[in-house]
């Protein structure tokens, strides 16, 4: 894994489709960074490709090492068949006066298998820091799986810090109350799996609006 420097001041931005991921990137004072992660079984350019998502791994490493910070991590799998993604995320604040924030959803179908494992660190020095980790899974079928493993390693104490993970099923009354106004069920499925998604990708920038509105698309071509 080769290590970026990001120098006072700097953003980097980047979403990720189908590709693998193995980034670590050390942030210095003022520096930006914000990265969007996507696994999805088809070519968005061509969405009669479909996409091998065996055994697929993402890993982000994050140090904050200078004050004032800011980091966002956003990823999604939407997994059918026997597929496998496993994203692996540590962001460490060294420093205070930093911010990150986490979202990262899986969605899974037929016999697919998700793995999250998300390792937030604040250390003794970093005070007045604001991180927050949010996993939710959504499973379409009894024989998905998912694991999801969240650390927060909290050393400071001017804080503010949160983290979370749940993975259920489709909400049946939400379903209930659409079919009772004409949306056929599978139709009304695939409506709430994309309102699922939809926050992941509208959080990608104006600036790769391109990019964003091809994913939108993408997905709700599924429906």
């Amino acid at each position: 894994m080769a290590t970026m420097v990001l120098h006072k001041g700097e953003r980097f931005e980047r979403v990720y489709v189908n590709e693998p991921v193995d980034l670590h990137i050390v942030q210095e004072a003022g520096s930006q960074v914000k990265i969007h992660v996507v696994n999805v079984p088809k070519d968005i350019k061509d969405p009669k490709d479909f996409k091998d998502l065996k055994d697929v791994r993402n890993t982000i490493v994050v140090e904050q090492t200078g004050e004032g910070c800011e980091t966002e991590i956003y990823a999604l799998a939407y997994l059918h068949g026997d597929d496998a993604v496993t994203t692996e995320t540590h962001v460490t604040h060294a420093v205070g006066g930093g911010t990150s924030n986490q979202l990262i959803k899986f969605v899974l179908n037929d016999t697919s298998r998700g793995h999250f494992i998300g390792d937030l660190k604040i250390a003794q020095d970093a005070q007045k820091t604001e991180a927050h980790q949010t996993n939710r899974n959504l499973l379409l079928s009894e024989d998905a799986q998912m694991r999801t493993q969240p650390q927060l390693e909290i050393y400071a104490d001017d804080v503010k810090a949160t983290h979370g993970a749940s993975t259920g099923q489709l909400d049946e009354s939400a379903l209930f109350y659409m079919q009772q106004r004409g949306i056929g069920k599978q139709k009304a499925r695939q409506l709430l799996v994309n309102a699922f998604m939809k926050d992941v990708i509208e959080a990608i920038s104006p600036q790769n609006s391109a990019i964003r509105e091809q994913l939108i698309a993408h997905i709700d071509s599924e429906s």
